[in-house]
């Protein structure tokens, strides 16, 4: 039996009565307005946002009779926010899933269980007049929808995130009219529409109304085609009116404000084209993004004029010798993939949203988007234009939930598919192609092959020649102008970039997953694509963490994800995945990024001669006039500043230059650094005067500090006095108290002036609390090599009493439930009558059967301390966390925090907060501190809570606080890697089953000697 096909089913129907595409602009009275650029001031126009009433209904089979009528009683019903998505309003069941629909696949068929939300709003129309039409636009409706005016049908359409307009002129009449809206969660278009986000729905856009002349300007469309020299362009403005009867065209030529050309159209039976030459325009691209704006003017025949400004940028955009070139010159893209979100909203977002977006993105050296998958709001574009960023424009279309079936090709190459693939290619063009900062359109994402991308290929290329057309699922690039791949591992994305000759260029569209506590190994992989030409860069996913904003019966702030609502089937925070938190924070995965694409880099060329080589990465700018900000320091003493603005060096080019500093004086000083910063010269529309590029550090190797063991000349306490019974070892004198556990072979408690410093500890730890990156591996670390359940056995307990100090030696092995690998552990304090305690741990890797873990999330030791202690002051990377794969942000230093301050906040709790390359760290409590003194660099960690509980929470705030602070100290931590999607730990950035030592010495100092007590042991 042939199934009903329904409406909202029918793939044979992209939409009813809707208006043709056609790009962006606004309509003013006067030219002074239109130079204002403000679509809330233009002609005939009326936000129709705000609260809509409203009937949720299980599906739409549901709806009451005449319920679009104008005599449907809408008084008792709800009211909804426009524009916002429902389920965030309290209505039906929010949903999160990366690749699954949820519902079976039947395409083009959905679920009975459809929800359906019904709109009403009742508008005034006032003085409607002969010569005008009225039009409602729908910016985004997820997924379809029919609309109704005064009872009668008016229109139908879909794609979600795409405008439609509708004509309702003949449905109007002056005063009161009712429009109603019946929107459709799912439809056919879903299966389009199975992008890695919540499941939202409703007119989560704005709807506008426009009142129009009959006869007014439909479409617009302004080109820039360059000479052989990339100097004089041709621009090209071409247009259509509704009618024959406008007269008058004129296009004025503004830059910066300022007219700097005027020239007539000739209007033939409602169209226009005129060309015009650009004689060396100021050029647009992302690290200058010169904006023009061409006002034109035209007149109806009553006399009425009217002004439409539309801005461009004169720019090109092509591959020449297998290179992606913007104005000639060859591009490298430092992206991030964006979707619309708001915490609070969901894809419903503000202007101020978008704006904090493109500062932020600017602000961090990101020069490219990718709006993953789907056109975002028609704001952006404005901004990314005004703002410097290249975009590449995806269509709404994703079709991942068919790769689960076996074909993923399923409607991807079938022919009945075919228009709706085609819509939604031709509509997103026709919106954004006026858009100087879209250089290239993407069919969409992970959505198989097949015929209907060889249409939509086909159909862009028609409507716009000028552009590049991108899709990263075609592998052979039959119809992309570009090969694009994801989460490419390292090693491949190298053999990708020799195998160039002849090839077309190559960039990741997604990589470097930043899914909580990561991304690491982006310096590598920017370090790869630098290297060879055909790779052109790439862009991380992604750029929020989609969290759900919540506040619990305290009034603290969390955030919520895929599960948390029993949405079943569900992918969990696989949401959580963005350089920003969902506050808009910047993450420490954003900091890095921030550095590891830096425009500028610098290079030690002699720094015996205080010589540095600055290279110019930039594709455009020149570098002359940025401030280069000089400070010279050791450890916290500032010897000397300066102050120069750097020369004319030109993009992709590099200069060696002599920093203007006393060397003399900085090799007086210990572990003395020259420390660059690169600052902007003058405000720019993102970021003040003084604004940091990015920054650069250099040890001078001559003032490097080699720790020394210096005995004390005298002693001022007492001899150590040792107690020992069946079970315990203590060592005391008046100034100290120390216990062993001859049980366990542990210290148990080390205590300073008769105050316990360490509570528990040191003992041998394996495990951190697993991180997102972490996921593939944790099964085995938990369930098959138990490494959580890892423990110390005692071997031998021995001690020696000498004059001024006693050696104390416990062998130990470590392993785990039923593993026949391990380590052999020995541990060696000396503790001295004046209260130096040292401690060297040394551990032999013991392997007696083949199966053993590749990779160990650390090799560290772990204490517990007390919690008074609560300032943390460390030489090492800082301010923020670092990892071994992820710490070029973060240069060595002094710094002092809080303990809380040590703590990363992620959305979904996990390891966090390391500081790398430690020389040593204090705890401190007013002016006492305790010396944690490293014989070599080492990482550490300290929070207020334990592992576990780390591990039990869920949400930020809920980690269980403990009475004590734990310490971590790494002999070396396994870093972040991309595995939650993408490449694992590089081979330098694995810890294994091997052998190790920590060697470290624990005593109390005033904290105004702590840098000069860290250069020296008291024991050993």
């Amino acid at each position: 039996m042939q199934r009903e096909m329904k409406r909202w089913e029918n793939i044979h129907l992209t939409a009813l009565n809707r208006l043709p595409a056609h790009t962006d602009f606004y309509r003013y009275r006067a030219f002074n307005e239109a130079l204002q650029y403000k679509k809330e001031n233009s002609k005939g126009y009326t936000s129709l946002d705000g609260d809509w009433k409203f009937l949720f209904l299980e599906a739409p089979e549901f709806s009451p009779e005449g319920f679009e009528t104008e005599e449907f009683d809408i008084d008792r019903l709800d009211e909804i926010e426009v524009p916002s998505c429902w389920q965030l309003k309290g209505y039906g069941n929010m949903h999160y899933t990366d690749v699954l629909y949820p519902f079976p696949i039947n395409p083009p068929f959905v679920p009975q269980e459809n929800p359906t939300g019904i709109y009403f709003k009742d508008i005034q129309i006032e003085e409607m007049q002969e010569n005008e039409k009225i039009i409602i636009k729908f910016n985004g409706v997820d997924s379809a929808y029919d609309l109704y005016v005064n009872g009668q049908h008016a229109g139908f359409s879909k794609v979600s995130r795409l405008p439609s307009e509708f004509d309702v002129t003949a449905y109007l009449r002056n005063g009161s009219n009712r429009l109603t809206v019946r929107v459709y969660q799912f439809s056919d278009g879903t299966y389009l529409e199975d992008q890695d986000m919540w499941w939202l729905s409703g007119i989560f856009r704005s709807v506008e109304l426009y009142r129009v002349h009959q006869d007014t300007l439909l479409d617009v469309t302004i080109d820039t085609l360059p000479d052989q020299e990339f100097k004089d362009f041709t621009l090209k403005v071409a247009g259509k009116f509704a009618s024959s009867h406008v007269s008058g065209l004129t296009v004025k030529l503004l830059y910066q404000g300022t007219e700097i050309d005027q020239f007539a159209a000739e209007v033939i039976n409602g169209e226009f084209q005129v060309e015009r030459e650009l004689v060396n325009p100021n050029l647009w691209n992302a690290e200058e993004p010169n904006l023009y704006m061409a006002v034109l003017e035209y007149s109806f025949a009553n006399g009425e004029r009217e002004f439409v400004p539309v801005r461009f940028g004169v720019r090109s955009i092509a591959i020449t010798d297998n290179e992606i070139r913007v104005n000639g010159k060859r591009i490298f893209f430092n992206g991030v993939n964006r979707h619309d979100f708001n915490p609070k909203m969901g894809r419903t977002v503000t202007y101020e949203d978008m704006l904090q977006d493109v500062r932020l993105m600017k602000k961090h050296n990101i020069n490219a988007v990718r709006t993953a998958h789907y056109p975002n709001h028609d704001v952006f574009y404005d901004l990314c234009d005004e703002y410097g960023l290249y975009v590449i424009d995806e269509a709404d279309l994703e079709c991942h939930g068919f790769e689960n079936t076996g074909n993923y090709n399923w409607i991807s190459d079938n022919e009945l598919w075919e228009n709706q693939y085609v819509d939604r290619a031709v509509r997103m063009v026709k919106r954004d192609r006026n858009h100087p900062s879209v250089i290239i359109w993407s069919l969409g994402n992970e959505s198989g092959q097949g015929r209907n991308f060889t249409a939509m290929y086909q159909a862009i290329k028609e409507i716009d020649p000028t552009r590049l057309v991108h899709y990263e699922g075609d592998r052979h690039a039959a119809y992309s102008d570009m090969y694009t791949t994801m989460y490419t591992r390292l090693k491949a994305l190298e053999e990708i970039g020799q195998d160039a000759e002849g090839k077309k260029p190559h960039i990741l569209c997604e990589y470097g997953h930043a899914m909580g506590n990561g991304p690491g190994g982006l310096t590598e992989y920017q370090e790869v694509m630098r290297k060879y030409p055909r790779l052109q860069g790439g862009f991380v996913w992604e750029w929020y963490d989609h969290g759900i904003e919540t506040v619990d019966e305290e009034g603290n702030t969390y955030y919520l994800y895929g599960g948390n609502y029993g949405d079943f089937p569900t992918n969990g925070n696989f949401c959580i995945d963005g350089l920003v938190f969902p506050d808009r924070t910047p993450s420490p995965g954003l900091i890095e990024y921030k550095k590891v694409i830096e425009p500028i880099v610098t290079e030690a060329a002699d720094l015996t001669e205080l010589k540095v080589k600055i290279k110019n990465r930039y594709d455009f700018r020149n570098l002359a006039g940025i401030q280069l900000y000089i400070q010279v320091e050791s450890f916290n003493q500032l010897i000397e500043e300066k102050t120069m603005t750097l020369p004319s060096i030109e993009a992709q080019e590099e200069m060696e230059i002599i920093l203007p500093i006393h060397l003399e004086e900085t090799l007086k000083h210990d572990e003395t650094h020259i420390r660059l910063r690169y600052l902007e010269p003058k405000n720019t529309l993102y970021a003040n005067e003084g604004h940091l590029i990015t920054s650069e550090s250099f040890l001078l190797e001559a003032t490097k500090v080699t720790k020394v063991v210096v005995k004390e000349k005298q002693t001022n306490h007492e001899s150590i006095n040792v107690h020992e019974n069946q079970t315990l070892l203590i060592l005391e004198n008046d100034l100290i108290k120390t216990v062993f556990s001859k049980v366990h072979g542990v210290l148990v408690s080390y205590q300073l002036n008769g105050e316990e410093i360490i509570h528990k500890g040191p003992e041998l730890t394996l495990w951190r609390a697993v991180i997102d990156n972490d996921m593939y591996k944790k099964d085995d670390w938990i369930n098959k090599y138990f490494l959580k359940n890892a423990k110390e056995q005692l071997v031998s307990f021995g001690y020696q009493v000498h004059d001024d100090y006693v050696d104390v030696e416990i062998k130990k092995y470590l392993s785990s439930v039923n593993q026949a690998w391990g380590f052999e552990l020995k541990y060696h304090y000396q503790l001295t009558q004046n209260g130096a305690l040292n401690l060297q741990l040394t551990g032999r890797k013991v392997i007696r059967g083949k199966d053993i873990p590749e990779l160990l999330p650390r090799i560290g030791m772990t204490m517990h301390v007390n919690q008074e202690f609560n300032g943390v002051t460390w030489y090492g990377r800082g301010d923020s966390e670092s990892y071994q794969d992820s710490k070029r942000s973060q240069s060595i230093g002094l710094y002092h925090k809080t303990i809380e301050e040590m703590h990363t906040d992620y959305v979904y709790p996990q390891e966090n907060g390391s500081r790398c390359d430690t020389s040593f760290l204090a705890l401190t409590k007013g002016d006492q501190s305790i010396l944690f003194n490293f014989k070599e660099i080492r990482d550490f960690t300290i929070h207020d809570y334990e592992t576990s509980a780390l591990e039990e929470a869920s949400h930020r705030g809920k980690i269980k606080k403990s009475p004590f602070n734990v310490l971590t100290i790494d002999y070396r931590q396994s870093g972040l890697g991309s595995n939650s999607c993408g490449e694992e730990q590089l081979p330098a950035y694995r810890v294994g089953v091997e052998d190790f030592e920590i060697q470290l010495e624990i005593r109390g100092v005033h904290k105004d000697n702590l840098v000069e007590e860290s250069k020296y042991f008291r024991a050993r």
